[in-house]
């Protein structure tokens, strides 16, 4: 059976292996539910804030996400 991954996670710049897919689609639907920074995400996704981050960068560089606020 094929997983269902959330149809933003596939990144068009970078290699998409299931890890990543697994990791960003958790991390948009967290963002979905509830507007969150990263340390927030970590906590309510159980993942390390490093992870976080790399992936929220990675989607704010397709333009998939955007910041608000000021750089960590």
């Amino acid at each position: 059976m094929k997983e269902a991954f959330h149809p933003n996670a596939y990144l068009q710049h970078v290699k998409n292996v299931k890890n990543g897919l697994i990791t960003r689609s958790r991390i948009l639907i967290a963002i979905e539910t509830q507007q969150s920074d990263g340390t927030a995400i970590a906590k309510k996704k159980s993942l390390s804030y490093g992870v976080v981050m790399h992936h929220l960068r990675l989607l704010e560089g397709e333009g998939i996400v955007s910041r608000k606020g000021r750089r960590p």
